[in-house]
């Protein structure tokens, strides 16, 4: 960290203004504030910048910098003056600045809300996205500062810096005058400027995963000398999937006159190699890793994957030791995955890597896989390499990331790549934990537009070292946040398999209505329940008797797949007496012709005891020969302690990943449970994206006082943080968003209760507001329907009898509201996930069950209406058992109107409003709550970074 040395500066260095961020080539840099500790970097930066460039920030030639002009551009006060620099290996490579000015264009201090703003950038780095990274940096510094427009000159010769400022996205104003090019732009983010940031955050980020996943050179640091050890596995790893780049053994122990190492050419060290080394799989122990690091980045290497434990997993200790790893690699440009990784997989047939502990490639396919944990990730790629057992049939991955400690590159990292990457299909991921819950659901939500993502997602806290925000949210919350991103939300790692295998397999449903043909009669029943069970609408299963033929089964399966009441077909299967192998085969032809007949629909079989058939129904969908094997390096001998296994050259050659639409490989399951699960997360799914497709809209209401809430707000926090409302403050807010709220009158005393009674006008409720008794009318701590005097007199009494005296009871006296169903809705600030809004009905179901739906804020009228019908007890809302329905656009209303209350003003921290009884015609909120604080930074809408340590 720097340390300002000017007496003069008005503020203490701004640490918070540092940040590591990805360019456009993937490569990172670190931006920070410039002191004046900086002066001889600033001086060799600018040495190694163009005339040309000098002349477009100078308007003059400018060959050198002045010790005055270095004094003023490293000498800030960090409120009207401000510089940063974008730094690599400790060097600048590009700086900005800003000075306030006043109306006059002179030098000024606050008020003046104006600002100069210049840019420098190194000619060996433009081209990388440094200064468009600088300019949301400095944006931001800006606006917090008190600083809403910047003005630049430009000359029009300049087309790069005039097309980055008009590129950000802000509103701007453009002037040409003297020669010169004036752009005024406002500062606030709008819609656009935001785009255009998430979409420059996407092409950095999911490029500088594809330089760690299709690297065209491969250095494996601590291979050993003699057979064994991890390093001396991935070399042999890399090598036996046929890597197509070129592969180096390095190890500061090799004898100076080695030179191969099982073929490979070997070094004592990466700076000995000759060329480009993209990617350094460093397999040393973790207290050698930093002298590693520090050779890979002087090389220009530019990824890493570290293997080593002994990090965060172990302690404070190791935690300090991955922070320091981390800001080492960045130093130099470099992204991380591990340390403690299993390692990567591409299976690409122009890369062919193998960078990882499995010893055997995975079969090429469409799945994207993603797993924290190595022994999870192991068991993902076995489950969907091997033939027979689990989910039967092989289905393929594309790429496979295990991430270990994810220190740097983490899920969102890969979900980045993932989005548009042509070869994959189907996402799968295993996460131990969420970091950036806010950030994870926005990409989860864009991605699954385009490609299914299936989570299971573990209970683990945030990633040790990392310095994200922890969420309060309940596990429960999360995961149904996550289901309206459109992530297929699973339990176990084989409901993760099984939901992948049938997406990358099959089409979506177009609907819940399935037909089961099968030749076992309880086979059928069981699947039809099941289907029940998941909320499918499943036909009367269709029985083809144990003696069906296979022409029998392709028959009745072309039948279903033309019936326009059927939106997928589940065939069962057991065996019968004398069925071979050649039967399963011809079951299998018989089921894929029938497909082929009639395409579009997903099909699935169960089968009992059929592993031909499943073999049979993978080997169907190949309708072209394989490849043949990769060519081989020469004679080089498999290393000795790999175990010999039963895979062929054949096997680990990649099928061809484009087969014909009608060919498509036919997943089948050994129970019914499992595949009527994976059908129904599909038909979920499916009716998302369509839903997706037309997201509705946040509505406008005539009656809202954004304005006069925003200087409530103000005024009410004058008095403190963290300040809960009182009932009247809380009234006048919400009434401010079209929210009324009953008004209840304290009732101290008989008399007091009386006389509340009359002012409001009978009939009256009754209620002690005790924290033990709020909202509990099941221990009798409110009374209804009191129609006169003496009837609430004799109600105060036995309350005060049963429950203590009028101090303890708090009582209050309120109008009687229209019958109908209690609710309760909420809202609160996370600051991990953001506002979420929830929804429920009030007393048990939503306190004893948790009976509640969730939202990200802001809610449309889509999600509004999904809202109220999520819940499991929501029937009571619509007539259940011949009940009255209840006035349901009217709580939709409510619910957007909270939602705006939250999303217009982030000072609203929490808001709880219980009971909301919804009658047939209205509502009426009985009670509510409302907290105000300083809320939370919004890091999505903030210029983009790395997480930090």
């Amino acid at each position: 960290m720097q340390t300002p040395a000017d007496p003069q500066d008005r503020h203490e260095y701004p640490s918070h203004w540092e940040a590591d961020v990805v360019l456009r080539d993937g490569g990172t840099a670190r931006i920070r504030p410039i002191t004046a500790d900086d002066a001889d970097r600033l001086v060799s930066f600018y040495e190694q910048v163009s005339d040309e460039s000098k002349y477009y920030r100078f308007f003059a030639p400018y060959p050198r910098l002045s010790a005055k002009d270095v004094h003023r551009f490293t000498h800030h006060d960090f409120v009207d003056r401000v510089g940063l620099a974008a730094t690599i290996g400790g060097e600048f490579i590009a700086t900005v600045r800003y000075d306030r000015i006043g109306t006059d264009g002179m030098p000024a201090s606050a008020p003046a809300d104006e600002a100069e703003v210049a840019f420098l950038v190194q000619d060996a780095h433009q081209g990388r996205g440094v200064a468009s990274a600088l300019l949301e940096h400095v944006a931001a510094v800006a606006r917090e500062r008190g600083i809403r427009r910047f003005a630049a000159e430009v000359l029009p010769a300049n087309s790069k810096m005039i097309k980055v400022f008009t590129d950000a996205g802000y509103t701007q104003q453009r002037s040409f005058e003297d020669g010169v090019v004036r752009l005024e732009f406002d500062l606030e983010p709008t819609d656009r400027s935001v785009a255009v940031q998430r979409a420059r955050e996407q092409r950095a980020e999911a490029r500088s995963v594809r330089r760690l996943l299709a690297p065209g050179s491969v250095a494996v640091i601590g291979v050993g000398r003699a057979p064994g050890g991890v390093g001396r596995s991935i070399l042999g790893n890399l090598r036996d999937a046929g890597f197509t780049g070129r592969l180096h053994a390095v190890n500061q122990a090799f004898p100076q006159d080695l030179k191969e190492v099982d073929g490979v050419p070997a070094h004592r060290s990466v700076r000995d190699i000759d060329g480009p080394v993209d990617l350094a799989v460093v397999a040393v122990p973790a207290e050698h890793v930093p002298g590693v690091v520090t050779d890979c980045g002087e090389h220009g290497v530019q990824g890493l994957v570290v293997l080593a434990s002994g990090y965060a997993e172990s302690g404070q200790d190791g935690r300090a030791r991955q922070r320091e790893l981390v800001r080492q690699a960045r130093t130099y440009g470099m992204r991380i995955i591990g340390p403690n990784a299993f390692g990567i997989i591409n299976t690409a047939d122009d890369v062919r890597l193998n960078a990882s502990l499995a010893p055997e490639m995975p079969r090429p396919g469409r799945i994207g896989l993603f797993a924290q944990s190595g022994a999870i990730g192991i068991a993902l790629l076995s489950r969907l390499h091997r033939r027979g057992g689990g989910v039967t049939g092989t289905t393929g991955v594309s790429t496979f990331v295990s991430s270990g400690n994810r220190a740097d590159v983490s899920g969102n990292d890969v979900i980045q790549y993932w989005y548009d990457d042509p070869d994959t299909d189907v996402v799968l991921m295993y996460l131990e934990s969420i970091g950036n819950p806010r950030k994870f659901t926005r990409l989860a939500r864009r991605t699954a537009a385009a490609k299914p993502l299936v989570v299971v997602q573990g209970a683990g806290s945030a990633p040790q070292g990392h310095a994200v925000r922890a969420t309060r949210l309940p596990h429960a919350t999360v995961s149904a946040l996550l289901r309206q991103a459109g992530v297929i939300r699973v339990d176990t790692i084989t409901e993760l398999v099984d939901a992948g295998l049938l997406l990358a397999r099959q089409p979506l449903p177009a609907g819940p209505r399935v037909a089961i043909v099968g030749n076992s009669e309880s086979l059928g029943l069981l699947t039809y329940d099941r289907c029940l069970a998941e909320g499918l609408r499943p036909a009367r299963p269709l029985d083809l008797t144990t003696g069906a033929t296979a022409a029998d089964f392709h028959g009745a399966l072309a039948g279903a797949l033309a019936d326009e009441s059927c939106d997928a077909v589940v065939v069962t299967a057991i065996p019968t007496i004398g069925e071979g192998a050649v039967g399963d085969a011809e079951l299998a032809e018989a089921l894929r012709s029938a497909a082929e007949e009639v395409p579009g629909k997903p099909i699935l079989v169960v089968h009992v005891e059929l592993g031909g058939l499943a073999e049979a129904l993978s080997a169907a969908g190949r309708t072209a020969p394989q490849a043949s094997a990769p060519p081989e390096r020469g004679d080089l001998p498999r290393p000795a302690e790999r175990p010999p296994t039963a895979q062929t050259a054949a096997d680990r050659t990649p099928p061809p990943t484009t087969l014909h639409p009608c060919s498509r490989l036919i997943p089948a399951y050994p129970a019914a449970e499992r595949a009527v699960r994976a059908l129904a997360e599909a038909v979920k799914y499916a009716q998302w994206r369509r839903e997706a497709a037309e997201p509705g809209k946040v509505p406008e209401y005539d009656d809202i006082d954004e304005k006069g809430t925003a200087e409530l707000i103000g005024a009410l926090l004058e008095r403190g943080e963290g300040l809960a409302l009182g009932v009247e403050e809380t009234c006048a807010l919400l009434g401010r968003y079209g929210i009324d709220v009953h008004r209840a009158l304290p009732a101290p005393t008989p008399d007091a209760a009386a006389g509340a009674a009359r002012d409001l006008g009978y009939p009256v409720a009754l209620k002690a507001t005790a924290p033990h008794l709020r909202h509990r009318a099941d221990l009798g701590g409110v009374r209804l329907d009191l129609a006169d005097e003496e009837q609430l007199r004799r109600a105060y009494a036995e309350l005060t009898e049963l429950f203590g005296s009028p101090e303890e009871l708090r009582p209050v006296v309120q109008r009687m509201a229209p019958r109908g169903v209690d609710t309760v809705v909420r809202a609160v600030i996370d600051p991990a996930a953001g506002a979420v809004l929830s929804f429920g009905l009030a007393g048990a179901a939503s306190q004893l069950l948790g009976d509640m739906a969730h939202r990200l804020v802001p809610v449309t009228d889509r999600d509004a209406t999904s809202l109220v019908r999520s819940i499991r007890t929501a029937p009571l809302l619509f007539g259940w058992r011949g009940s009255t329905p209840v006035d349901t656009p009217a709580l939709e209303e409510l619910l957007l109107r909270v939602s705006r209350l939250v999303d217009d003003h982030p000072e609203v921290v929490a808001v709880t409003l219980e009971p909301v009884v919804v009658a047939r015609h209205g509502l009426s909120v009985l009670g509510a709550t409302v907290r105000l604080a300083p809320p939370p930074a919004r890091d999505d809408l903030g210029p983009r970074t790395l997480p930090a340590y």
